[in-house]
């Protein structure tokens, strides 16, 4: 049965892709009919998903708005539909961002306006249906279906090396798909062995944790490797990153945008919602492989981000090195590290997809995107600059902006599981602020050309898809609590399954901290008093420790808040 909240979460899913229906029937030549078109309904698709961010119940760890229907009763297979905190965040982040990526490209896209709309649309259900699903067939048919319209965007609509980077993107990610379908059948498999029926369920896969735990240790490890190197490749991690700088630099400004804010977040999600539930045993045995995989992402991405020249590819490399810092966060299996990971792939797809927006408006006024053509651009195009540099700052993570909350909390939780993977991870951040700098500087400020003193401003179109990401970033910098709130049950709920019994042990100590705090104030009191006691009583009476047990006691029953939302 559906509700009207889920059927209204299904209208604001599939409404793009019912759009795209619509324009099919359109005459191609109606150029003004697919722009704005295809945006009315990103934007109607948008609206509809707000309501969700304020009906969310944070206090809750359940899938909610949860609605099923039966679709292939043989195979076990429902449409099954629902969200928690974690969906919510990513869902409404491709809401948000589909509005973007179509306005941005009414200048930019200059042939067969028909077939890219629809793709854009198609595309954008796709991804939010990744995002809703809770059946693993559901899940595996949306994850293929989102990469044909981004072959085709790239294909099409790409820069010189398009079919080259189109297909290195198609046969890498279609690589991991088909690991990561592996590993789906064999633990579908042996569910049924186990429990004699056939269930595609999200639920029944977390559920089996317990039995693939007692599977022999080669088989745990082929089957986390399969889903790692699946999901992996998505993020992308180092070394399955390489498709990565190709796409961004061969693909439509929009492409970009939605590669960077949506398709990669695809791989992080897949990590919390499959590989660490289903798997933490296997998880742990292969962690510092996985810790050391995100540590080289980070420095090598930053490393190879200083030295291009490229605008575009710049920030390609800079997205491997900063979702290897989410990875890190991710595999501290700790509440900081999994909750900074997760608000950094918030701050990644609005920071991110502003700088891409950024070197499509030069490209557009100068089909470059050379940093050595550049220079002084502040003073031909100051209101660019400005917003260039509030997303630049928001990428290095400058206080105030978004990225900082991301990087301290990531920070925090991996110094508390590993210190020295934290330490190197801040020299990552620190050659991330380096390469960042180093380009807007140089695009930015100095000596200036004649044709770039000639460069165009922002337009109104412009600023008006560059403001909303401008106001992302300042209000989650200035208010992160909102979205802490969104994803803490949930969080708790993955540690929990994670590592059991990893709150029970927070909040003991907690108390622990407490009771000792409370026997110490107990016994400064009386030393307080016999310091002003005439003299013969000076020393207090021998035992008097023993009488702070007392005063403790009622700290065993007091409530520890904190110890499970860090």
């Amino acid at each position: 049965m559906f509700t009207a909240n889920t059927t209204l979460m299904l209208v604001a899913t599939f409404l793009p892709v019912l759009g795209a229906l619509v324009l099919l029937l359109v005459p191609k030549d109606q150029r003004r009919v697919f722009e704005i078109g295809s945006l009315l309904i990103m934007i109607a698709s948008l609206l509809l998903s707000l309501p969700f961010w304020f009906g969310y119940d944070r206090a809750s760890d359940a899938v909610q708005w949860a609605g099923a229907w039966s679709w292939i009763p043989a195979l076990g297979v429902k449409f099954s539909v629902g969200m928690d905190g974690i969906s919510l965040l990513l869902w409404l982040l491709t809401t948000f961002i589909g509005p973007i990526a179509i306005a941005c490209s009414f200048s930019a896209i200059l042939e067969r306006h028909k077939e890219y709309y629809i793709w854009m649309l198609v595309l954008q259900t796709a991804m939010l249906g990744v995002f809703i699903t809770q059946d693993m067939f559901l899940f595996y048919l949306f994850w293929e279906v989102m990469l044909v319209p981004m072959y085709f965007l790239i294909a099409i609509w790409g820069g010189p090396q398009k079919l080259y980077a189109a297909i290195k993107l198609f046969l890498y990610t279609l690589a991991g798909s088909v690991l990561m379908l592996v590993a789906l059948l064999a633990i579908y498999f042996l569910q049924h062995q186990t429990t004699g029926v056939y269930d595609f369920s999200l639920a029944s896969f977390q559920a089996m944790a317990p039995v693939i735990a007692q599977q022999s240790k080669s088989y745990q490890t082929l089957m986390a490797l399969a889903f790692f190197v699946g999901f992996a490749i998505k993020v992308p991690m180092f070394p399955f990153h390489t498709w990565l700088p190709d796409a961004h630099v061969q693909a439509p400004t929009a492409g970009s945008v939605i590669l960077a804010a949506i398709l990669l977040k695809m791989g992080t999600y897949g990590f919390v919602r499959f590989l660490l539930p289903i798997m933490p045993t296997a998880t742990k045995e292969l962690l510092p492989w996985f810790i050391g995989l995100s540590l080289i992402g980070i420095i090598y991405g930053a490393l190879v981000a200083m030295i291009q020249k490229d605008m575009k590819k710049l920030v390609a490399y800079s997205s491997v090195s900063h979702l290897g810092l989410c990875m890190l966060g991710l595999f501290a299996l700790n509440p900081y590290g999994i909750k900074g990971g997760l608000f950094q792939m918030i701050n990644h797809g609005i920071s991110t997809s502003g700088l891409f927006l950024a070197v499509g408006i030069v490209y557009e006024r100068r089909h470059t995107r050379m940093i050595a053509d550049f220079g002084g651009l502040s003073k031909s195009m100051p209101i660019f600059a400005t917003i260039f540099m509030i997303m630049t700052m928001s990428s290095i993570g400058l206080p105030l902006l978004n990225g900082f909350i991301g990087e301290g909390v990531i920070l925090m939780g991996s110094f508390q599981a590993f210190p020295w993977a934290a330490v190197v991870a801040t020299l990552g951040i620190i050659l991330g602020a380096a390469y960042m700098l180093w380009m807007f500087q140089r695009v930015m400020f100095g000596p200036i050309t004649e044709v770039n003193e000639k460069m165009e401003d922002l337009n109104l179109r412009e600023i008006l898809y560059f403001a909303p990401l401008v106001v992302a970033a300042f209000w989650i910098g200035l208010y992160p609590g909102p979205i802490m709130a969104v994803m803490d049950a949930p969080v708790r709920k993955l540690v929990e399954q994670v590592n059991p019994g990893f709150h029970a042990a927070q909040d003991l100590a907690v108390k622990q901290a407490i009771a000792a705090k409370i026997g110490m104030q107990g016994m400064a009191a009386p030393a307080a008093h016999h310091n002003a006691a005439p003299a013969g009583h000076e020393a207090a009476p021998a035992g008097h420790e023993g009488h702070a047990a007392p005063h403790a006691e009622p700290a065993h029953g007091a409530p520890a808040h904190g110890g499970g939302h860090q």
